[in-house]
């Protein structure tokens, strides 16, 4: 695809840079979405974001891809100006991303709302899982022991080896920068545990433009795994939170029911010609966010 063909006249398209993020900011806020700079700068230094803009040279509509490992890669932030709406803009951009990632042998994934799970089915998308989206205006701190043996404590720069290690195979391929980039987002809930001197689970965050992100979580088990979100929740007491968590760790969502997280909207991880997701359903309880996989 050339970079604006099929596009109406005096659109044209590019890729994104640091002097679009100013732009890109005001298209997320519009959209009610979470994003700030620093969420935008990754897409520019890791993926591949592309941006529409009109003759004047306003930014009107936005996607990105982050590529990821060799294996897939993740389709996110297709935003347009309301005011440039029903122009098949969104249509345009999502082929774009779809036809760049397969053109770089990678599988194209997504995380759906209700509405645009519609528009991928179509396009041969298919459903793996779901997740809720779970939000608290003002963090609980619950007190969670971990299991016998475990140990949680403050994320080091010294463990980023190990935790990408441990992560390559519940995300289904290797995110090791960006988990990095998160690990400096919310340094606070930065966290890591583990049993005999290896690590058995983390948790992750970011801060974000109305409310805090915890997220990724994965552990071996479930226990861990509360104990993790427990100290998480704890690092950002009293702040407005989302945990976007799988469906399948229903014991955890009653947990975090039970401390006044009330579900937002739900989300269904999809991959284009494929019947399931590459992840490590067990051990991968929340995600990093439908923007980033």
């Amino acid at each position: 695809m050339a970079p604006s063909d099929g596009l109406p006249a005096g659109l044209r398209a590019a890729p994104l840079t640091a002097a679009d993020i100013e732009g890109a900011k005001l298209l997320s806020a519009e959209a009610r979405w979470n994003q700030v700079a620093a969420d935008w700068r990754l897409f520019i230094e890791l993926g591949q974001p592309v941006g529409i803009k009109r003759a004047d040279g306003r930014l009107i509509a936005t996607a990105s891809t982050l590529p990821y490992g060799g294996r897939f890669g993740w389709i996110s932030m297709v935003l347009v100006t309301a005011e440039h709406r029903r122009q098949g803009l969104a249509t345009w951009l999502l082929r774009h991303c779809i036809e760049s990632l397969q053109g770089q042998g990678l599988v194209p994934g997504l995380d759906a709302t209700p509405a645009g799970r519609q528009v991928y089915l179509g396009l041969g998308f298919r459903d793996c899982w779901g997740m809720q989206r779970l939000v608290h205006q003002a963090a609980p701190a619950p007190d969670v022991a971990p299991p016998p043996g475990v140990t949680i404590r403050a994320l080091r720069d010294t463990d980023l080896a190990a935790l990408a290690a441990y992560d390559r195979p519940v995300f289904g391929a290797d995110r090791a920068t960006l988990l990095a980039r998160l690990a400096a987002r919310l340094k606070q809930a930065a966290l890591v545990a583990e049993r005999g001197g290896r690590l058995v689970g983390y948790g992750l965050g970011r801060e974000g433009r109305v409310m805090n992100q915890l997220g990724p979580l994965a552990a071996d088990d479930e226990p861990t795994a509360r104990a993790l979100l427990a100290r998480g929740l704890g690092a950002v007491a009293g702040t407005p939170v989302a945990i976007d968590l799988a469906d399948r760790h229903a014991a955890l969502g009653a947990w975090l029911a039970g401390l006044g997280f009330k579900a937002e909207r739900p989300l269904t991880r999809m991959v284009l010609g494929r019947d399931a997701a590459f992840d490590d359903p067990a051990r991968l309880y929340a995600v990093a966010g439908p923007e980033l996989g």
